[in-house]
């Protein structure tokens, strides 16, 4: 919407940010000059010089490249401070210790999204339903999934 691409809909209301920014996951350095995590937190340190109140943050999978405990206490943290300085946030992501901290805290601005899933536990194809987090990401039965697909090629 706001970079000028059509939004199909017959009503639709959305912020208008001063900035977008985004921290996406990267493959590992190739040179070995510093590790994932370090590199992480330098790339998001040069967001966090440049990031204003009224802006947005994309992230997807950020801090993953740590434990479990770890990546979501650092998640936890940084987006608690961008929260409170009016920047609006969308995080993709597996740490379910960091979505389950936020969920519990029942904010009334923030929502989490997942993809539905059968009782059994198959998903379905482009549908995002609100929910909260689960433990899970689903790889057992992904593995399946995909073991049945590569038999039938």
């Amino acid at each position: 919407m706001q970079s000028g691409i059509f939004v199909p809909a017959i009503y639709f209301s959305a912020n208008i940010n001063k900035k977008i920014f985004t921290h996406f996951y990267r493959k590992e350095d190739p040179q070995l000059e510093s590790g994932k995590l370090d590199e992480e937190l330098k790339r998001f340190d040069r967001i966090v010089s440049k990031i204003r109140p009224n802006s947005l943050l994309l992230l997807n999978e950020s801090f993953s490249s740590t434990n479990e405990k770890e990546g979501s206490e650092i998640a936890k943290q940084i987006v608690e401070t961008l929260i409170e300085n009016n920047i609006e946030v969308f995080y993709v992501t597996h740490l379910y210790e960091f979505a389950k901290y936020f969920y519990d805290q029942n904010l009334d601005n923030v929502h989490f999204l997942r993809a539905e899933r059968k009782e059994d536990g198959r998903r379905t194809f482009f549908k995002i339903l609100e929910g909260k987090p689960l433990p899970t990401g689903y790889a057992k039965t992904f593995m399946r999934e995909f073991s049945a697909i590569k038999r039938h090629l």
